[in-house]
């Protein structure tokens, strides 16, 4: 039992001492950084939170404007649409454009707690805070979309929104209360069954007042996730309606589940934005 007990106290010295190590190693180093990328900081009057905004701008030429992707919790996902955007660029599939990732400001914000209120359009008891997507979508119009458009040759006409989860479930809500605010919309596992399925009776009331959608839309799921069946039935209901002018890319991403289908979502989505008609 000594024994035991003195090989279980070595190996926990050694890993102590190694992660110690690393890090007066790694402290030596510069850090990573995403090339040609920069932040800027916005405070909101509507939401009344801080936002760091990460850019990515592409060499700007002179008289020409840009599409503009803005993508929701930028924490994660700025990175990755770095990369996405990179491999779609170079195929030529899609052109030069802005990308915009919002996220929070301050030291170790609660990522989860923060986009619960800001991407949920109505509030519910289980979720705290919820129900600010009305502050936040008037965040972007105010103050986000002026300055994007004032300082980086912005194209206001080809803005694109893209999220997932609960940023797919605000996309949605965009979608359907201001259509004409994007060109297009990217919806990765929306969660289109919050609050007793709101997406299904925005998108069923917007139905009943308007037969016109002229926008590009790309909504995706998991297969294996729990929003599978239900954003699979969301697609089903979208296609029944006919649309005028709705051009939809509607996709199951087999063997994903709900984190892991974002970089085919979002490659997939991307690509469909500017697809040739």
């Amino acid at each position: 039992m000594k024994t035991i007990q003195a090989i279980f106290f070595l190996s926990a010295s050694v890993l102590l001492f190694a992660g110690f190590n690393i890090s007066a190693q790694t402290d030596k180093y510069p850090r990573v950084t995403i090339p040609g990328s920069h932040m800027r900081t916005l405070k909101s009057a509507d939401t009344g939170r801080e936002y760091d905004l990460y850019f990515q701008v592409p060499e700007l030429k002179s008289g020409k404007k840009y599409p503009v992707l803005f993508v929701l919790d930028g924490q994660w996902d700025f990175k990755l649409l770095d990369s996405v955007y990179g491999g779609l660029h170079y195929d030529k599939f899609v052109p030069e454009m802005i990308i915009v990732g919002i996220t929070y400001s301050g030291t170790n914000p609660d990522y989860d707690r923060l986009r619960a209120m800001d991407y949920t359009p109505t509030a519910v008891k289980r979720v705290p805070g919820s129900g600010d997507a009305p502050k936040f979508l008037a965040f972007l119009k105010k103050d986000v979309f002026p300055l994007v458009e004032k300082n980086y040759q912005a194209d206001a006409s080809k803005r694109i929104l893209m999220g997932s989860s609960y940023g797919g479930l605000f996309t949605l809500y965009a979608l359907f209360t201001e259509p004409d605010l994007f060109y297009g919309y990217v919806a990765a596992a929306p969660a289109v069954s919050y609050d007793d399925n709101f997406s299904f009776k925005q998108e069923k009331k917007f139905a009943e007042g308007s037969k016109n959608l002229p926008v590009r839309l790309a909504v995706s799921v998991g297969g294996v996730e729990d929003l599978t069946q239900p954003v699979k039935d969301f697609m089903d209901v979208l296609k029944s309606r006919a649309y005028n002018g709705l051009r939809l890319d509607a996709r199951v991403i087999e063997g994903e589940g709900h984190a892991g289908n974002k970089p085919e979502a979002y490659n997939r989505g991307l690509r469909f934005m500017f697809k040739p008609n």
